[in-house]
């Protein structure tokens, strides 16, 4: 048959004539009036070429083709009721597995806590993480493949963007550097050998964009592709980073950094959590949003105690 003409509101008026075997009933079970009903009974009838209900004495009865379609008409109707009823997302039993894009500043500061809450609420949950490879990359099929983007910026096509958490930048030096003290001025970090981090996709340190709008150029001494790579190299040398304040302090002990405030300053850095539009009513969409918005508001609390 003509699918296209068969109107959704006769199966359920035949759900409710299978399942009561009486027009008045069925037409107080759906909320129609009785001729409706009993109109939409002829045309059911017409449509499967068969009485479905006989009446049989005082009584109506079910014909065989009638009783065959109860089971799978019922199903059939559950079915499309689960169309319009948001799928539920069960963390504790999920084997989801979620693609992330962020760079590996945010890789060091969301990552560590949002995984302490995945773990435990969801063990068996997949969380892959993406390298940032810039906006260039972003096109429609990989875009299709992402379920989150930690970014600077104002958005990405199809995509939501919330604020996540902000950072300020500081020049990071290692412990014991001898013109830490004087990096404050402009003429010591001016004259100071520098490390810039240039992201996969970008062309140049946003600082040194930032710096060029002053008419300012800093020393570039070596240029590497992440700032936890940046950090590692300010450890070990007397070379200086520029990078989010942050990171600074969440590797300090480790690598045996010192932040110094520089002699100019940029600004706030603002972190954006971006979405999909096409899973803004996904549940397991909304549950990993709410553990990331979670995780940085804990950075932006515990930077308001320090």
């Amino acid at each position: 048959m003509n699918l296209t003409s068969l109107d959704l509101n006769l199966l359920t008026a035949l759900d409710a004539l299978l399942r009561e075997a009486n027009v008045s009933r069925a037409a107080m079970r759906i909320g129609l009036s009785q001729p409706a009903t009993s109109h939409a009974l002829q045309r059911l009838r017409d449509i499967f070429g068969d009485p479905l209900l006989v009446r049989t004495g005082a009584r109506m009865e079910l014909t065989p083709r009638a009783q065959a379609l109860r089971a799978p008409l019922a199903q059939a109707l559950d079915q499309v009721r689960g169309l319009f009823v948001p799928e539920e997302f069960d963390a504790a039993r999920s084997e989801r597995q979620f693609r992330l894009m962020m760079p590996d500043l945010a890789v060091e500061l969301l990552m560590p806590p949002l995984m302490e809450k995945v773990t435990r609420a969801a063990p068996n949950v997949r969380i892959d993480v993406v390298p940032w490879r810039g906006s260039a990359i972003f096109h429609a099929e990989f875009a299709r493949t992402i379920d989150l983007v930690i970014s600077i910026g104002n958005g990405f096509k199809g995509f939501h963007r919330q604020l996540l958490y902000t950072d300020s930048d500081a020049l990071a030096v290692r412990r014991g550097h001898p013109m830490a003290a004087k990096l404050k001025r402009r003429e010591t970090f001016l004259a100071a050998r520098h490390v810039g981090v240039i992201i996969r996709g970008g062309a140049e340190d946003l600082i040194d964009t930032w710096l060029r709008t002053k008419g300012i150029n800093r020393h570039i001494s070596l240029v590497v592709s992440g700032y936890l790579e940046a950090l590692h190299v300010a450890a070990r040398t007397d070379l200086v980073a520029f990078v989010p304040r942050r990171l600074i302090a969440a590797l300090s002990k480790q690598l045996g950094l010192v932040a110094v405030t520089p002699p100019l300053d940029p600004g706030i850095d603002e972190q954006f959590m971006f979405h999909p539009t096409r899973a803004q009513m996904d549940p397991g969409s909304i549950w990993l949003r709410r553990l990331m918005l979670e995780t940085g508001r804990e950075l932006e609390q515990a930077r308001r105690k320090s």
